[in-house]
């Protein structure tokens, strides 16, 4: 069987061109998401009430919908177009707007300064060298600004044995598994395993300083919901959420 794949195509619209309207109906009621990483990676965003905030790699628009009914004003990019088109949908009426951009290449579009506040949540996974994308979140974020971001925990995914593999925690690996929990066929999803000194440095040599780290926990509520994946989680972190000011 041949792979007949275009080696050049980003992972992470390869990924999630398939599944895209499956993950924008599951993933804001979803456990791990809406009852664990959302709300954390949110709590550091904070107050958006009359602000200008960037939502980059923002997938079918779950995070730009809650921050543009929180009072912003919202524009995000995302590198699968089926994604852009669910935002569109998600956020018609609401004062954000959607184009296609890729996270791993320069925002061209955007002017330098533009944003108050900058998040992306769980895309930067999907990015192989992170430091030109830190630089690009800089440019486009204003002095005193913050970016806010979430990706998967370095040591949850050394934990994990098909995540792992045989490369040593140090050195970055590309690997890929089939997700559960989107229904079927189960979407098999490509990502970079990463040491957390790779993201702290590429963060620091961008420009950016950090101002705070949270190794979240489930919301009490996901006990009820799920009790496994509640304990689960409460014994050890699978994702990472950092704010860093500009």
């Amino acid at each position: 069987m041949t792979d007949d794949r275009d080696p050049a195509e980003p992972i992470a619209r390869r990924s999630y061109a398939a599944f895209a309207a499956r993950y924008a109906a599951i993933a804001p009621t979803k456990p791990h998401n809406g009852l664990y990483e959302r709300p954390a990676t949110l709590s550091l965003l904070g107050d958006v009430q009359g602000l200008h905030v960037l939502d980059a790699a923002c997938g079918p628009g779950i995070t730009s919908e809650i921050i543009a009914r929180r009072g912003a004003t919202v524009h995000g990019f995302d590198v699968t177009p089926e994604m852009v088109s669910l935002a569109r949908e998600r956020c018609q009426g609401l004062p954000a707007d959607f184009t296609l951009g890729d996270l791993s290449a320069p925002f061209d579009w955007l002017d330098d300064a533009r944003f108050d506040k900058t998040i992306c949540a769980l895309a930067l996974d999907y990015v192989e060298h992170l430091t030109p994308a830190f630089r690009e979140l800089h440019r486009v974020t204003r002095p005193g600004g913050t970016l806010t971001f979430s990706m998967a925990h370095p040591m949850g995914d050394w934990l994990h044995d098909a995540i792992r593999g045989d490369a040593p925690y140090h050195e970055r690996r590309r690997f890929g598994l089939h997700w559960s929990g989107f229904g079927e066929p189960r979407p098999f999803i490509e990502s970079y395993r990463r040491p957390l000194a790779e993201i702290l440095n590429a963060l620091a040599d961008a420009g950016w300083i950090l101002d705070r780290t949270l190794e979240p926990l489930p919301l009490p509520e996901m006990k009820a919901v799920d009790p496994r994946l509640h304990a689960e989680l409460s014994l050890s972190p699978v994702f990472l959420c950092i704010r860093a000011r500009r």
